[in-house]
């Protein structure tokens, strides 16, 4: 899964927009590892006013915090890097926007800052509704900073499209 094209991305936002589209949703996103680049697939495609509401790139444990309210006891606790902190992140973003869907990523993009028990490719993704549904999932990607990036962009749009089906 490391070779995703902007070709492939492309094709994937455009199934987000269908998808959420087709519900009546907004999106909003959080970001760390990968710098607001969902935020920019998606605004890549012209309307997507319709769909996304708006996204945070929250790359410091204070802005994590500030921005999006995760716990500073749950950053000490676990690390940037950790489901809590996905969790935490998807919903702030709820709570600080008017969407009615949300993701969140956090990782270790490289090529420094992995550990033993965290590696360069841990990035944990999560998504939330306005439901009260929370879901998230650790992915362990291979590759360069480039490559993590890239494939954590698209298993976080393709998470999008399940969890606004579900």
């Amino acid at each position: 899964m490391q070779n995703i094209s902007d070709a492939s991305l492309q094709e994937k936002i455009i199934q987000v927009a269908e998808t959420l589209n087709k519900k009546h949703l907004m999106l909003a996103t959080a970001e760390s590892c990968t710098g607001g680049w969902v935020a920019k697939c998606c605004t890549d495609l012209a309307g997507s006013s319709s769909w996304f509401e708006r996204g945070f790139v929250t790359y410091s444990n204070q802005a994590k915090h500030e921005q999006l309210g995760v716990k500073l006891a749950s950053l000490d606790q676990y690390g940037a890097v950790s489901q809590l902190v996905a969790e935490e992140m998807a919903i702030g973003t709820l709570r600080h926007s008017k969407a009615d869907i949300s993701v969140s990523l956090t990782g270790i993009a490289g090529p420094g800052g992995g550990t033993e028990n965290k590696p360069v490719g841990t990035v944990w993704i999560a998504w939330a509704s306005q439901i009260d549904k929370v879901s998230s999932q650790l992915f362990q990607f291979d590759g360069d900073r480039e490559s993590v990036r890239r494939q954590a962009v698209l298993a976080a749009l393709s998470g999008i499209i399940k969890n606004a089906r579900d």
